[in-house]
């Protein structure tokens, strides 16, 4: 009875705020040109939305913020543009608080594609994937972050496509990043010796001091060829890239024989306009050392997420894998958030708290 009571309480509560509050949404308002500025959205603020049959309520906490956002909106990508007028894509936590679902309870914490927008109404399923429940002692920054679809990118990103054995070199860019310091983690993990790409002292510091990479190259002030070839005269035998551009130009200057490129992002041009866009000009060390480059989508992976998860929950428990998270405020600052990821001011996963849970 006492848990009845409890939980009756609880379904109040959030039934009140669900009835009483507005619901505000940011809205792409046009496709973005260059970076992205707060007048490419709209904040629109409107009734909070109510439950259909087989439907709930999600009063979101928290959203993620990763650069493949960028490209969502400006286009079709892997997945469909995010359309005018709608809502921005994002993954978000949230908290059910109205319910008409079987398999879904007032109370419940649970994750999926929310979007940019305080409540958000769901049938269990999403365009990238069904709502799950949060598993208990799983906070939101890991659910979102290391235990997400970030670490997953890691860890799949790294052990499928770019197999590296113990002893190997592994060169990974945007090592400061929210993917980025989880390969360089279990990169170590497998054995191999890692050098990160960051830009500037404290990152570059907190790649090596943190996330225990044996070097990080400082682009904005070193010659990154260079410096990989100081740092691996024979080459590379794995480079994990997230930033692309002049940055994979180097690195693909020193693959050895036999390299894997695993191809995972490439934050350095998703603002750049069609004048500004320029080509790679060593890609033919892909020919001369027989190496192999390839990219990936994580969503491919869906069915072995949990696989993932048990991995590198592992790796925590084994005292492995440490975490960062920039954690920002307040709903009103959902495009700066974005912002942040492309200006390098981000270390680790980028979030945004929007509201506590009850």
């Amino acid at each position: 009875m006492l848990f009845r009571r409890e939980n009756a309480t609880l379904e109040k509560t959030l039934g009140t705020t669900h009835m009483t509050e507005q619901n505000r949404r940011w809205l792409l308002a046009s496709r973005p040109q260059g970076m992205i500025k707060d007048s490419d959205f709209t904040l629109d603020t409107g009734p909070v939305p109510r439950a259909g049959e087989g439907e709930f309520v999600v009063r979101v906490t928290h959203l993620s913020f990763d650069p493949t956002q960028r490209g969502w909106l400006g286009g079709d990508t892997y997945l469909p543009a995010v359309k005018i007028g709608d809502p921005v894509r994002a993954g978000g936590i949230g908290q059910v608080v109205e319910s008409h679902h079987p398999g879904f309870a007032v109370g419940d914490v649970v994750q999926g594609t929310f979007g940019w927008q305080e409540y958000a109404v769901s049938a269990g399923t999403t365009e990238t994937g069904p709502v799950t429940k949060l598993h208990a002692g799983v906070t939101p920054e890991q659910a979102l972050g290391v235990f997400g679809v970030t670490g997953l990118t890691a860890w799949f990103g790294l052990t499928d496509v770019g197999r590296p054995q113990p002893g190997d070199t592994v060169l990974v860019s945007g090592a400061a990043g929210a993917t980025g310091s989880v390969v360089v983690q279990v990169a170590k993990a497998l054995g191999c010796t890692v050098i990160g790409i960051a830009g500037g002292p404290d990152k570059c510091r907190w790649v090596v001091e943190s996330a225990g990479a044996d070097a990080c190259i400082d682009y904005r002030s070193e010659n990154v060829a260079r410096r990989i070839k100081e740092l691996a005269p024979r080459g590379v035998h794995v480079v994990f890239e997230n930033v692309g551009g002049a940055i994979l130009d180097a690195a693909l200057l020193n693959i050895r024989k036999g390299a894997r490129v695993v191809l995972c992002g490439g934050i350095s041009s998703y603002n750049d306009t069609g004048d500004s866009r320029s080509g790679l000009n060593n890609y033919m060390q892909l020919t001369v050392m027989r190496a192999r480059m390839e990219g990936f989508i994580i969503l491919d992976y869906g069915a072995r997420f949990g696989e993932g998860v048990q991995a590198l929950a592992k790796l925590m428990a084994e005292g492995k894998l440490v975490t960062a998270v920039d954690m920002q405020e307040g709903f009103e600052n959902c495009p700066a958030t974005l912002r942040r990821l492309f200006e390098g001011k981000n270390v680790g996963k980028q979030l945004l708290k929007v509201a506590d849970p009850v």
